[in-house]
Order: structure tokens, then C-alpha cells, then sequence
């Protein structure tokens, strides 16, 4: 890992920062693209500029010179860089990345609990856990280490950006390890509610148990037949109005999209899914169909103090007004 970075967050952002090679990664990296060494030792790279326009080429080389003449990128030590700046190997570059253009999410955050180590919020619809990829600014993180002043607030979990309700994150660096590691071990007991079709289930509910597996970079996660089991949700009607049915889902495992893809295996699809059963072309800014899911509740022993911690979600289902966990 780096060293601490010498800029300070921008909107709530920590800095990016990438790392030159050595000198001996420098030598390997000249000798396999046939470059005659440059610059410092044996780099392939006579400046930073060069470095950078390699290993940046999303930017691009026009956009890192506009950046570079802004003193936008520097080094440990906080001073910035320009065109001119001869490569160093083996240190570290920071920098803040620009902005996606995004639309904002027109649905509040509610706080549910604030103390000193946790902030326990109530997540809505179409609003992303964690800058990521087009959504950054429209995050929950960044949104609330601006609104709070709390730079070192983060997730102790995560929720898919269409699922809303209960998300537990820390306040400050120091607490982040035991509260992840609550969800990392599966010591969080959690509850989800959905709106799908309707079906004739058992009162006791089912176990839906399949191996599922969610390829980096492909939407949809898919069940192999015939692989042991390595999801489980226990699945039950809470309700039932004409065609449709409340559904409470408890995942005993956390696999990608489980709770999606076992109530669509069981044949009732959550209303508005946008991936299942087929990808839907919804524009990122459309935010008129609500995935019909949500994080109802969360219950854990405080790894700190050992209290017991029980939190639920406010929120109803636009599918299924009337109901939601205020007592």
C-alpha cells in the first residue's frame, strides 16, 4: 500500500495514485517492448509525462498534459509535477481522477443511528454503497463524508446500487476491521423483503439452495447444475394481494444477486428487475421502475462493546405501500 496521500479528499474523494516500477521491472519492461532504455537507470520512460501517458491511457496524453500544466499530479512529498519532471522509479504518484457527469438520485438518505463508531443509514433506490465506475458523487459514501464532515466514513458492506434499505458503515478508520469482519464471517443476521408474482408456498417457507458464480464485468451472475450448493436463502410469503406476494428472504450465505436469482428459480422474478430474468436496456438515469427488494433488516452483537444491535429499514416498497419496519 502507499503512503498517505498529501492531497486532501475532493468531494469526499480520496486521491488515486499509481506506482512506478523498479529498476529491475523498468529493465523487463524495456527488454519486452524492444525500447531502448531512457531516461533514469534503465527506464524505458525519459519524464513522468511518459510514464504516465503508459500507464494512463484512459486519460489520454492530451488530458494528462492539461493535467500536469495544472500541477495536478505529485509525489509524496506534495510537490507537483510537470511535462519536465524526470522519471523516478519506485515511487508513487497521486492525483484525483476527473468526475463522470452524473444525474443526481432523487431520493433522500435517511439516517437510522449515529454513535461515535457506526452510522447505520437507510439506503434508497438507484443510489450506489460506494463510488464506483459512473456513479461517484451519486454514492452513499461520498455523499455523506461531504454532508457529515466525516472524511473517513466508510462501508462495512455493501448493497447493489437498485436495492435500498438498511447499510451499516464506520466513522472513522480505526473501527472499519471489526465491523467488516462481522459481515465477513457471516455473524450479521439479515433480513430482505421483495415484491414478486405470487406462490403457493409451504407457511414455514423454502430453502433455496444452488452454486452460483458472477464473472467480473458480465451483469447477470448464473447457477451451475449439478455443482454443490454454495447459496442459501430461506424464502417465505409474508402476504399475499391478488397476483402478488410480500416475500421475506434471509440469505445464509452472501453470494452476488442470490436472493434475485432464487426467487426467480423458485418462478417469481422480483418486480423491475433490470437483470433478471433478462437484461433490460434502462437508461442509468431512469429512476421511474424501483427493483422491488430491500434490506429490511440487520441484526448483529457489537463487536466492540457486545450489545446486541438491531436496525430496520423505514422504507416501503413502492409495489406494496403501507408497509414498512416503523414500529
Amino acid at each position: 500500500m502507499p503512503p498517505r496521500s498529501p492531497l486532501p479528499q475532493r468531494h469526499g474523494l480520496e486521491s488515486a495514485w499509481v506506482r512506478t516500477p523498479d529498476q529491475g521491472e523498468c529493465r523487463r519492461l524495456a527488454a519486452a517492448d524492444g525500447v531502448p532504455p531512457a531516461g533514469s537507470g534503465q527506464a524505458p520512460w525519459a519524464t513522468m509525462r511518459d510514464f504516465l501517458v503508459w500507464k494512463l491511457p484512459r486519460i489520454g496524453p492530451a488530458r494528462i498534459d492539461e493535467m500536469l500544466a495544472r500541477g495536478r499530479f505529485v509525489g509524496c512529498d506534495g510537490d507537483a509535477m510537470d511535462r519536465a519532471t524526470p522519471f523516478t522509479a519506485q515511487t508513487f504518484v497521486y492525483f484525483h481522477r476527473d468526475l463522470p457527469v452524473e444525474k443526481p438520485v432523487p431520493f433522500p438518505i435517511e439516517i437510522l443511528h449515529r454513535d461515535e463508531r457506526i452510522l447505520v443509514v437507510d439506503k434508497p433506490h438507484f443510489l450506489s454503497s460506494i463510488p464506483r465506475g459512473a456513479h461517484v458523487l451519486e454514492s452513499v459514501v461520498v455523499k455523506l463524508r461531504t454532508q457529515l464532515g466525516m472524511p473517513e466514513l466508510t462501508v462495512a458492506h455493501r448493497l447493489d446500487r437498485v436495492t435500498a434499505g438498511v447499510l451499516i458503515l464506520t466513522c472513522q478508520r480505526r473501527w472499519r476491521r471489526p465491523y467488516q469482519e462481522l459481515f465477513e464471517h457471516h455473524q450479521v443476521h439479515k433480513i430482505y423483503r421483495a415484491v414478486a408474482p405470487a406462490l403457493d408456498l409451504p407457511p414455514e417457507g423454502v430453502e433455496v439452495a444452488s452454486h452460483i458464480v458472477k464473472q467480473r464485468g458480465v451483469l447477470q451472475a448464473t447457477e451451475l447444475p449439478g455443482s454443490p450448493p454454495n447459496a442459501r436463502t430461506r424464502i417465505r410469503l409474508l402476504e399475499r394481494r391478488g397476483d402478488l406476494g410480500l416475500y421475506e428472504a434471509l440469505p445464509l450465505t452472501g453470494k452476488t444477486h442470490q436472493i434475485r436469482l432464487h426467487l426467480m428459480r423458485l418462478g417469481a422474478p422480483i418486480l423491475n428487475d433490470p437483470f433478471y430474468p433478462e437484461v433490460l436496456d434502462i437508461p442509468v438515469d431512469d429512476f421511474s421502475r424501483p427493483l422491488q427488494l430491500q434490506a429490511f433488516e440487520a441484526s448483529f452483537t457489537d463487536p466492540v462493546t457486545g450489545e446486541p444491535r438491531c436496525f430496520r429499514s423505514r422504507r416501503t416498497l413502492s409495489c406494496w405501500p403501507g408497509v414498512t419496519g416503523r414500529r
